[in-house]
């Protein structure tokens, strides 16, 4: 059975290469643009149309036009790459149809790039660029760093940032292949040639032989082919994703979604190969196991121990479900990896099915995803048509098809029983456990449920191995973890970091930090139901267990940053709004105790509560996340229990001094006009939505109190500071 199985995909995978080459001029000039939901409402269809035009009007034959997912960059969509052959890429953000135009005729065409659109400019591109690894895990030269090691050599050598470029970036992927003790791992760019440095020596061979001379030194050449690599290959010059480490994102912005011979040409399937050719899937479930990867979607349990008790309770029928509900405000993570992976998460369930003997399997996918829909239906046919799905799969004798079922949006259906509720048909509410799915799940059988990033990750922990998933990680949770950056950071978009990173990291060498000069106030880390993390504790490492000492949790994966304009008060109150909205409501603490907790957190944001009000909330906090049903409900309390721990104060100054210091709180903020400033020139009069302020021309204007509105629209219109806001 070996022989047939590895057979069996060595032929699969000649076929694609030999389809791949056919469809690719050796020599081409690739335009590759993105392709997702958040790309294609920025523009990318329009620019894609564009660049098609201009093709087919030049009558060349050796330009190809290639789609790929989202890269994440979201605020700089959408995002396109031009590859030259023998030249570096060169990425473009926001283009827009005549953006296109103007880089096929000056850069295809001309050979000039558009320097005033490229992703990060940069006033003078190098003939070289250095990647330096700087992760915990790489070694360190002695007497410094590697990066101050090879510029001092550059130095020494007379070669100027106009030659070269040394860029240290987050960990690049080789932990897989072994290396030297002690070794650092660098790429050097374009070439993308790997080497292994474990001295000052070693980086002046490389300055002198390859940047100086064009010569690689073979002698410190690297075997690794790492996960990470044709990532980096594109954008490793790109600050924003140079301090990743993609793991579960590793084919996003980089393979067509919808080719199925590209995701075999970087290894796909084969990982599925391998475990099918062992005929154990035992051993599927150990190197999970040995990997400690733990549920993606919020609860941060180990998956190799959910497989390995399911498998120990099936009998006849065993089920597998990939939950894609993505309810949370912000959250696109799945979303993304299934418009722009699909079959790293389709294999990832595949091998799962192996590991605990089912047959059958669901995607449950929110209706409100329509092109990440659409691509799984493309990919599960694919893989079909291919023999990946279906009867006999890769002539192993092992069976497993997979279907979709489309969500109605109810976030409590991100709960693993109440999804299998509506699988079933019946209304999605949860229910008591025990029993867990894994003995009793879907029509009462055992049943496997891991959400998106969790099956994508599962091929390239078989391929790489266990061990080297966890090293990548923290002591207690390996690998890697995607966030949906937002809020008040410079650079928003997904994020895929170690386990073990710390919050300054992604917010501030990732994101940029906060704009316009404001203060960091907190993060909030996992979605509505998570808690607020205060500004004194960035340092903090994100992992599930540390996350959760803090007062927050991991979630599926959201991440926002507050500062000093916004009051935690209100942000509390926005996010237990959304938890009483999307309460089941089956339980009464959770039905009961969100709504009441509402009614509070207004009352205080309205200047009308007392101090009993806020200890009564805090009782309730804890009741509600002591006594609800399921895990939603228990969470549902963090943002109020987080924001009562950590800004305390801005609780008494709502209360005792009737005072909203970020001016959130509209009933706490006065406008008064000060009769020495203000010129009587009416613009705020003439502005005023309800008309409540009088005043003759020339002379001061009094704002009628009672009447106000709060609106601002006064402060914002006076040309002459007149109007205060306290």
């Amino acid at each position: 059975m070996k022989e047939k199985v590895t057979k069996t995909y060595q032929e699969l995978h000649a076929k694609a290469e030999k389809r791949l080459a056919k469809a690719v001029p050796a020599k081409a000039v690739r335009i590759q643009v993105g392709s997702a939901t958040c790309e294609n409402a920025a523009g990318a269809v329009e620019v894609w149309q564009e660049f098609e035009r201009n093709i087919l009007t030049s009558g060349r034959s050796d330009i190809l036009l290639h789609k790929t997912g989202c890269t994440g960059r979201c605020s700089r969509e959408p995002i396109v790459t031009v590859f030259t052959p023998g030249q570096m890429p060169v990425i473009y953000q926001q283009v827009d149809r005549d953006t296109a135009h103007k880089i096929f005729t000056q850069h295809v065409q001309g050979g000039q790039p558009l320097e005033d659109q490229l992703l990060e400019k940069a006033e003078i591109r190098p003939d070289y660029e250095v990647l330096v690894c700087d992760d915990k895990h790489c070694g360190v030269l002695v007497g410094g760093s590697t990066e101050k090691a090879f510029l001092r050599a550059l130095e020494d050598a007379g070669l100027g940032t106009d030659k070269v470029r040394v860029i240290p970036v987050g960990c690049l992927g080789f932990c897989s292949t072994p290396r030297p003790d002690g070794a650092t791992s660098v790429m050097v760019r374009p070439g993308e040639t790997i080497y292994n440095v474990r001295s000052a020596d070693d980086v002046a061979r490389i300055v002198k032989g390859h940047l100086a001379g064009g010569v690689p030194v073979a002698e410190l050449l690297s075997d690794a082919k790492p996960i990470s690599q044709r990532f980096f290959d594109l954008y490793g010059d790109v600050s924003f994703f140079n301090r990743q480490n993609r793991i579960a994102l590793r084919n996003a912005g980089v393979v067509d979604p919808e080719s199925i011979d590209e995701y075999i040409h970087y290894n796909g399937f084969q990982a599925l190969a391998t475990a099918l050719a062992k005929e154990d899937p035992e051993w599927v479930i150990n190197e999970v196991l040995l990997s400690q990867l733990r549920g993606r979607g919020g609860g941060g349990f180990p998956t190799g121990q959910k497989w390995k008790l399911t498998r120990q309770h099936v009998k006849n029928t065993c089920y597998i479900i990939c939950n894609a509900d993505e309810g949370d405000p912000g959250a696109f993570m799945d979303r993304s990896m299934l418009e722009s992976d699909p079959y790293s998460v389709i294999e990832g369930m595949i091998l799962g099915g192996y590991a605990v003997g089912a047959t059958r399997g669901f995607f449950y996918v929110r209706a409100e995803y329509p092109l990440a829909i659409k691509r799984i239906e493309h990919a599960l046919a694919e893989c079909r048509k291919h023999g990946l799905l279906g009867k006999n799969i890769l002539g192993s004798g092992f069976s497993l098809d997979l279907e979709i079922r489309l969500g109605a949006g109810a976030f409590v259906c991100g709960e693993e029983t109440a999804l299998i509720h509506s699988i079933e048909g019946e209304r999605g509410q949860p229910r008591i456990r025990p029993p867990f799915p894994a003995e009793s799940g879907l029509w009462g059988q055992p049943t496997v449920i891991n959400n998106v990033e969790t099956f994508a990750n599962v091929p390239a922990i078989l391929v790489y191995g266990g061990e080297w998933f966890r090293r990548v990680g923290s002591e207690k949770s390996g690998g890697t973890k995607v966030f949906a950056l937002a809020g008040k950071v410079r650079h928003t978009g997904l994020v895929e970091v170690p386990m073990g990173t710390t919050l300054r990291e992604v917010v501030f060498d990732i994101g940029g930090g906060v704009p316009n000069g404001k203060k960091l106030k907190g993060v909030q880390t996992g979605g509505p139901a998570g808690g607020i993390i205060p500004e004194q504790y960035l340092d903090t490492p994100i992992d599930f267990d540390t996350l959760g000492k803090m007062g927050s949790i991991m979630g599926s994966g959201g991440m926002i940053v507050l500062d000093e304009d916004d009051c935690m008060v209100d942000v509390a109150k926005f996010f237990i709004t959304f938890c009483q909205d999307e309460s089941c409501g089956k339980c009464t603490p959770c039905r009961e105790g969100t709504k009441r907790m509402l009614e509070i957190l207004e009352k205080i944001t309205q200047g009308k509560a007392s101090q009993e009000d806020v200890e009564k909330l805090e009782r309730l906090a804890n009741l509600v996340r002591s006594t609800s049903l399921c895990g939603l409900g228990r969470a549902a309390p963090n943002p109020v229990l987080s924001t009562l721990r950590h800004f305390r104060n801005e609780y008494d100054a709502h209360v005792n001094d009737l005072s909203c210091a970020a001016r959130k709180c509209k009933a706490l903020v006065r406008y008064e006009i000060s009769a020495e400033k203000c010129v009587g020139c009416t613009m705020c009069a003439r502005n005023c939505p309800v008309g409540c302020i009088s005043g003759a021309r020339k002379e001061p204007h009094v704002i009628g109190q009672d009447a106000c509105i709060k609106c601002g629209r006064c402060f914002e219109v006076c040309r002459f500071d007149a109007v205060a806001r306290a």
